[in-house]
């Protein structure tokens, strides 16, 4: 198959094209910096490569590892609109459509939970909730207005899915997993504000095969791409430690995360924010998870990263 994914420069993205080259298909990449060029907001020469395509997954955006401030905030909504648009406007004046467009989406679009896991079906879309900072409805705005372009979308010989994707868990350098693994060597990957907040995962390997799967299976709509086995934020990290035979965790507050987010220039959203989410809609498609559990995924990602 020929598979073009527009904003394919950075983790995830390299997770797929090696993934997908080795498979024996054709990968072209469209970003601002490499391979074929684009804006991200209008159309262009880039659109060819769309035009007889078989797939087309959209990852643009900008990256969420940044301060939230308003500026960035506005960044991210703009760079995942306007490009969920003008793929959607590309894939609509094609003379030969793909069959499939799969649009990056995110697990942040569920509500902060600590009580019952997050399903496509039954899972409470967030917004605007007690006891959390203020912005973080915003993020959950961006989630849910980057669905609506491709809703929008009218691409009607092209199949489409949102990608509610968790973090991708992959041994590349410089990845969410290099991260939190230089924190738990650093005997600095203890609970944070208690450590009661879920973290949902998949592994690299699970997201390459279910991404697979939903091009190969009429799916269309949201997707959750999350393994079966969210957990604590203690618990993972405890675990995380484990495989780096780390025996020291050191916890933080509230308030530590946050200086340590600034000084990372982050943002503790992505430290405090519950995302309990499950794959129910891969576990009715048959899909079977290779890395279920944390702990057998940790060791695999750090024995590839070692």
């Amino acid at each position: 198959m020929k598979i073009v994914i527009p904003g394919g420069t950075g983790q995830v993205g390299g997770v797929l094209r090696r993934a997908l080259t080795a498979a024996g298909h054709e990968v072209v990449i469209i970003s601002r910096s490499s391979g074929v060029r684009w804006d991200g907001r209008t159309l262009g020469d880039w659109a060819a490569e769309i035009d007889g395509s078989d797939v087309v997954v959209n990852l643009a955006g900008r990256s969420v590892s940044c301060r939230y401030t308003a500026e960035n905030l506005q960044q991210m909504m703009r760079s995942r609109v306007d490009s969920a648009r003008v793929v959607g406007q590309a894939i609509s004046q094609a003379s030969r459509p793909p069959r499939v467009w799969l649009q990056m989406s995110t697990a942040t679009i569920y509500a902060h939970r600590f009580d019952a896991a997050n399903d496509e079906e039954n899972g409470i879309i967030g917004g605007r909730e007690p006891d959390v900072p203020g912005y973080w409805a915003y993020s959950v705005e961006i989630a849910k207005r980057w669905e609506a372009e491709l809703k929008r979308a009218d691409t009607p010989h092209t199949r489409k899915v949102a990608l509610r994707a968790a973090m991708v868990m992959s041994p590349d350098k410089g990845g969410v997993f290099d991260y939190l693994s230089w924190l738990a060597r650093l005997g600095l990957g203890g609970p944070v504000a208690g450590g009661r907040q879920y973290v949902s995962w998949i592994h690299d390997d699970d997201f390459v095969r279910a991404v697979a799967l939903l091009i190969r299976e009429p799916i269309e709509g949201a997707v959750n791409l999350a393994a079966p086995g969210p957990l604590p934020q203690k618990d993972f990290m405890r675990e995380l430690r484990s495989v780096w035979r780390s025996p020291v965790g050191l916890p933080a507050t509230r308030w530590m995360a946050e200086i340590g987010a600034f000084a990372i220039r982050s943002d503790t959203e992505l430290l405090l924010k519950s995302r309990r989410v499950v794959p129910g809609r891969l576990a009715k498609a048959g899909f079977e998870f290779h890395f279920p559990n944390w702990r057998e995924a940790a060791q695999n990602l750090a024995e590839r990263r070692r």
